[in-house]
């Protein structure tokens, strides 16, 4: 009898549990280079101001328990599905995800990072730990088929949802129509640009749907959390950005991050900290939206997103 079960898997990119798992962690990101006692520091002691575990991990695997329960109460088909999370740079990982989704006997798996956006650097990074878990899968076991979905950054239930979080936020200010948007996502080499990478482009284009739906005028791009890696990275930085603004008289500033679903490092320490100490020295009223984190309506995007894969492989003739 042929298998009927689709798995789900989930995935995001990690966060260490303790301060003493910061080292290691700091490892894995770079590829099992250890980095620098200065460098080890530095991460730690943002992670110590910002508190730790993050909420990265519980968020997450509440979003895949809420997406598991809307695809068995209303499937895309009459197929089994199960949600797997996997992280990237930590615990649980990838391969422990696919070992569990190869046991389930699960034929066919949809993977989904959970950041909108492709990149050959970030997307490229989960689908290599995908492809290499699958390769090594236990012996003797069916590997299923995989669906992997490179970007989702025009997926409407997630751009209506932050959209509604821009309304609300630009909303509590004292003149709402004097805010400026900044919409902001995660940094990468620039280099990635001369490659044709389609990163940027993803970006500029989920602000401007975002910017459209939320009645936004006045907004801008910036990246945040540039590594040093001695190589340029994409700009302007979002603390550019604020001090540009000051310098042109704007008083209010709406960041919302575009590019991430989670609360974590990069949004309670560049945003929060960072961003919003320089906005306040510049005599700045900068506020945040919140993040979807394991929001019901991202869940409910997430539930359309897989409904339309599923729909788009059994269009296709086999």
């Amino acid at each position: 009898m042929a298998s009927s079960h689709t798995a789900v898997l989930l995935m995001a990119y990690g966060s260490p549990n303790r301060l003493a798992d910061v080292e290691a962690y700091f490892t894995d990101i770079r590829g099992g280079r250890t980095p620098s006692r200065e460098a080890v520091e530095e991460l730690t002691a943002r992670y110590r101001r910002v508190g730790v575990p993050t909420p990265l991990l519980a968020v997450s695997m509440e979003l895949g328990r809420e997406l598991e329960r809307l695809l068995n109460i209303d499937p895309p088909d009459d197929r089994m599905y199960t949600v797997h999370l996997g992280m990237k740079h930590w615990t649980p990982r990838i391969a422990t995800a696919i070992d569990e989704i190869v046991d389930s006997g699960a034929d066919h798996v949809i993977a989904i990072v959970l950041a909108p956006h492709f990149s050959t650097i970030s997307t490229g990074g989960y689908r290599r730990q995908v492809d290499q878990a699958l390769a090594a899968a236990r012996d003797g076991a069916p590997i299923p088929s995989l669906d992997f979905v490179e970007s989702w950054h025009e997926l409407d239930g997630y751009l209506e949802a932050v959209a509604d979080n821009v309304r609300m936020v630009r909303a509590e200010f004292a003149n709402p129509e004097e805010v400026v948007a900044v919409f902001t996502a995660h940094s990468l080499p620039a280099r990635i640009l001369d490659e044709g990478d389609p990163y940027q482009e993803q970006l500029l284009r989920t602000s401007e749907l975002v910017a459209g739906r939320a009645g936004i005028e006045q907004w801008r791009f910036s990246y945040q959390s540039q590594s040093h890696t001695g190589e340029p990275w994409l700009g302007p930085d979002l603390v550019e950005t604020v001090e540009e603004l000051a310098a042109q008289g704007y008083r209010s500033i709406l960041v919302a991050s575009v590019g991430f679903i989670a609360d974590h490092l990069e949004i309670f320490y560049d945003i929060d900290i960072e961003a919003k100490e320089r906005a306040e020295a510049l005599g700045i009223e900068l506020r945040r939206t919140p993040m979807l984190n394991a929001d019901p309506r991202l869940a409910h995007a997430l539930h359309a997103l897989v409904a339309q894969r599923v729909s788009a492989r059994t269009a296709v003739p086999l």
